[in-house]
């Protein structure tokens, strides 16, 4: 691979953290696509996540993590009325095209619509 392209489409990051080899390592592991699509519909807490996905508790957190880093999903604060607040991740891409060409890779992303994820109001949540 001698050239690489990251392109980011809708709205933009604080600092376009997300990188191709990032990227490309959270798409290829079955367990972070998983979650992928299960945060695309809802946000979802770690404990959430093992119990949908079916996977570890410990590998949930390590996931979403990888997943984070990658810029493909977001933390979040869900509220609940007890005062015990959760961390709770959502997906914020809607389309991730890989283009290999020329001898070389670029990664296209298009990052969900704003109103849907960032700077909505936290959720809250009854115990």
């Amino acid at each position: 691979m001698s050239a690489t392209n990251l392109t980011t489409q809708g709205w933009p990051t604080e600092d376009e953290t997300a990188d191709l080899p990032s990227v490309l390592a959270a798409l290829e592991d079955d367990a972070c696509r998983t979650i992928l699509e299960a945060t695309s519909e809802e946000a979802l807490t770690a404990t959430e996540l093992s119990d949908q996905c079916d996977i570890p508790s410990s590998t949930a957190y390590r996931k979403v993590e990888k997943l984070t880093e990658a810029g493909l999903v977001e933390e979040k604060v869900r509220i609940n009325t007890s005062g015990k607040h959760a961390t709770e991740y959502c997906t914020v891409i809607d389309d991730i095209v890989v283009t290999v060409a020329d001898g070389g890779v670029e990664l296209e992303i298009t990052r969900a619509d704003t109103e849907s994820t960032v700077g909505s109001m936290p959720s809250i949540a009854g115990d």
